[in-house]
């Protein structure tokens, strides 16, 4: 299913021992792609919209807020897909080590 949605677009902008940050910007109708977090995480939205999760026991739907911050988990499995009428971009921080 994932293959139905335009790709969302990273830009890496720190890469170092310690922490990877990427800005992701997620066009209307596109997605993430299905992947699994490596790494605990901090997101920190910037352009907040409508998501639809598709995780591995369905698809919820989530609500990003501009400012407001949430952290997750490594080994979190999702496929993250723009559900709103504009882009939606958040900085993604995830910690190593």
């Amino acid at each position: 299913m994932a293959d139905d949605y335009l790709p969302a677009i990273p830009t890496v902008q720190v890469d170092d021992d310690r922490v990877r940050v990427t800005e992701w910007r997620i066009p209307k109708g596109a997605a993430t792609g299905w992947h699994r977090h490596e790494m605990a995480y901090v997101v920190v939205p910037i352009e907040g919209g409508r998501l639809k999760i598709a995780g591995p026991n369905g698809d919820s739907p989530a609500e990003m807020v501009a400012g407001q911050s949430y952290s997750r988990p490594l080994g979190v499995e999702h496929n993250v897909i723009n559900d709103d009428d504009h882009d939606i971009v958040f900085i993604e921080v995830e910690m190593k080590g």
